[in-house]
């Protein structure tokens, strides 16, 4: 096996990304602290064709060169937006939105068990570090889903999170 070069990998340009069709999916960060993270997840909704971030609260915004590090210019092809509080933001969206809470609940459908409906739009709303998704904002969602974890943890890293939601979504998409 030999590994593939960049050139062989055929990646749009930030242009050719922007005018390309995006999967129906928006992901939303609720107050999430880390740079490393919002870097992180701007990289994943790259590489998963995602429409758009909307990035809430104390979530930081490009330009930043600790978001760069591990978005690699993904914060310039990915589409995004700030709000000052989350619930703005899923207002933004309107009704034919999906609103998915990325969050354990008494009520959380676990992730290898949500249907994605390849007709619909979704946003993926994902929490802060410590505390997850605001009560507040887990309300205005229509759904919680919880990825399912057999270990000692409670959580994963809210970017590793991102990654595999953003995965189960994007995935009726791929051609």
């Amino acid at each position: 096996m030999i590994k593939k070069t960049i050139l062989d990998l055929h990646r749009d340009t930030a242009e050719e990304f922007h005018a390309k069709r995006k999967f129906p999916i928006t992901v939303v960060l609720d107050n999430v602290r880390s740079l490393n993270n919002i870097g992180s997840v701007f990289r994943t909704s790259d590489a998963f064709c995602v429409e758009r971030i909307l990035l809430c609260g104390i979530t930081a915004t490009p330009p930043s060169p600790e978001i760069h590090k591990t978005a690699l210019g993904a914060e310039d092809s990915v589409d995004w937006s700030y709000f000052p509080d989350t619930l703005s933001a899923l207002r933004s969206l309107g009704p034919e939105w999906t609103l998915c809470a990325v969050e354990q609940t008494h009520q959380s459908i676990s992730l290898e068990r949500f249907e994605v409906d390849p007709s619909r739009k979704y946003a993926l709303v994902l929490g802060h570090e410590v505390y997850g998704v605001d009560q507040a904002v887990v309300d205005a969602c229509h759904h919680s889903i919880e990825l399912p974890q057999f270990g000692t943890k409670h959580s994963l890293n809210v970017a590793v999170t991102a990654g595999i939601a953003i995965w189960h979504f994007a995935r009726p998409h791929f051609p």
